[in-house]
């Protein structure tokens, strides 16, 4: 199993005043900063990486949606319940 990389949270302001440090650490490190705005998270900054997979996984997902086929229903539905656990687990650790 692999480490969780380090999560920063600064408050937008903050985060300007280190913007080089907050960029250096995603890009880097692979350490993600959450943004907060008026006490509740706002964004993230994450390597380009990062982002990037994201964006391929969600198209892959809504790939596998429109597909009419049962496989591509039973990956879509074993990727949205993946999707929801992950979600959970990030705003239950937040």
């Amino acid at each position: 199993m692999t480490d969780r990389p380090t999560v920063h949270r600064n408050q937008i302001a903050e985060a300007r005043n280190v913007l080089g440090e907050v960029i250096a650490r995603a890009r880097f490190a692979g350490e993600p900063t959450i943004l907060i705005n008026r006490g509740k998270e706002a964004a993230v900054i994450v390597s380009y990486e990062d982002f990037a997979t994201l964006r391929e996984l969600r198209a892959y997902l809504e790939e596998l949606r429109s597909g009419d086929t049962a496989d591509a229903k039973h990956k879509a539905r074993v990727l949205d319940e993946a999707l929801a656990l992950a979600k959970y687990r990030a705003l239950d650790s937040g």
